[in-house]
């Protein structure tokens, strides 16, 4: 019989674009207990660069993130707050964990979590119905917007779905 593995924290980032000049611009995270935070982040002046086509996919301008956005040190300070010695769960890793380095470097914070790919929880299984599996539940919920926390709790609940049904 499978062992019924607790759902994952995940964490999920927006950012200004694509390429190593870009900079987080949102933060969401659901934890094993549906618990769901999210947060714009205010861009310091340094961070310049704005990918339009980004945009378009997040939604999120800039206007909205100098009027809305936390600055980077408050940002840090709570994710610290709330995640202190936890590990999270990133379906893309390898942008995310550089997107957080900035924002904890521009705060002059030291990250006290973790954070890991998706991947390495995931059974063999898993992986070969995660994609049918999150287009079915993207169909169901019709969530309208792409941002962070709705990100996150689609990663969350398609980890749960896959687990069923591979179990």
């Amino acid at each position: 019989m499978a062992r019924a593995q607790k759902s994952p924290f995940i964490i999920d980032l927006e950012a200004s674009g694509f390429g190593p000049d870009s900079y987080p611009i949102e933060v969401g995270l659901v934890l094993a207990d549906g618990y769901r935070f999210c947060t714009l982040i205010q861009p310091i002046p340094e961070w310049t660069y704005w990918d339009d086509e980004a945009e378009k996919v997040h939604r999120i301008s800039r206007e909205i993130l100098h009027k809305y956005g936390k600055p980077v040190d408050e940002v840090a300070d709570i994710l610290n707050e709330l995640l202190r010695g936890m590990t999270l769960f990133s379906d893309g890793w390898v942008v995310d964990q550089p997107w957080l380095n900035k924002l904890f470097y521009a705060a002059g914070r030291r990250m006290e979590f973790f954070i890991s790919p998706l991947e390495i929880i995931l059974t063999e299984r898993q992986m070969e119905i995660w994609h049918d599996a999150k287009d079915q539940l993207l169909s169901e919920t019709e969530l309208q917007r792409h941002r962070a926390s709705n990100d996150a709790w689609i990663i969350q609940e398609t980890f749960k779905r896959t687990q069923t049904i591979s179990s």
